[in-house]
């Protein structure tokens, strides 16, 4: 097994982690963080796949995707926390006014799960942030202790990966996802 995690610049490859099954489904593309919130609602169906490709063609960072053999096997969205919901919100705090980017969904497509994938786009996405200039990346995954989490409302990331990837607890937050809290973890790239 080849695991190569790089940028997000094709389109297919995107549609293939994050697209929806059907093209009229109202879901995912990774958008709820990256846009504001009316937007998000506003987007129907095909047309969030076609925001998704403006922005790839327009150069904006989205995040990195992992291949396995070549064939697309995970994302991890990343992107300075200015160009992100998380610039207000009011659940997720700021430490202090550094530039971050933030990381906050990571997603493997079934038939790659259990594999690493997961750790390889934490490193990839920190590579990409750092190239890209970010003095810090933050993260806000789940703290679930040893407690299961429903693979749906992993997207996040899990405490324990993002520990093993270097990352310190920053901050707790008022976030909770799927019975579980969020707390803020950073790593400085400084």
């Amino acid at each position: 097994m080849t695991v190569e995690v790089r940028p997000a610049v094709e389109f297919e490859d995107v549609r293939a982690v994050v697209g929806p099954k059907s093209p009229q489904a109202n879901v995912c593309w990774c958008l709820s963080y990256r846009i504001p919130s009316a937007l998000n609602r506003e987007l129907r169906g095909p047309a969030r796949g076609e925001y998704v490709a403006g922005l790839l063609r327009s150069g904006t960072p989205l995040g990195v995707l992992a291949h396995e053999d070549g064939e697309p096997a995970g994302w991890a969205a990343v992107a300075p926390r200015a160009d992100t919901s998380f610039a207000r919100n009011r659940k997720i705090p700021h430490v202090d006014d550094l530039p971050v980017w933030s990381l906050w969904c990571i997603r493997v497509r079934p038939g790659h799960r259990g594999k690493g994938i997961s750790h390889a786009l934490i490193e990839g996405a920190v590579a990409y942030a750092r190239a890209q200039g970010a003095p810090a990346v933050e993260a806000y995954p789940l703290d679930n202790g040893d407690a299961r989490v429903d693979l749906t409302m992993a997207y996040p990331g899990l405490r324990k990966n993002f520990e093993r990837a270097g990352f310190t607890h920053a901050a707790d937050t008022t976030s909770v996802l799927s019975g579980h809290p969020r707390v803020l973890m950073r790593l400085d790239l400084r």
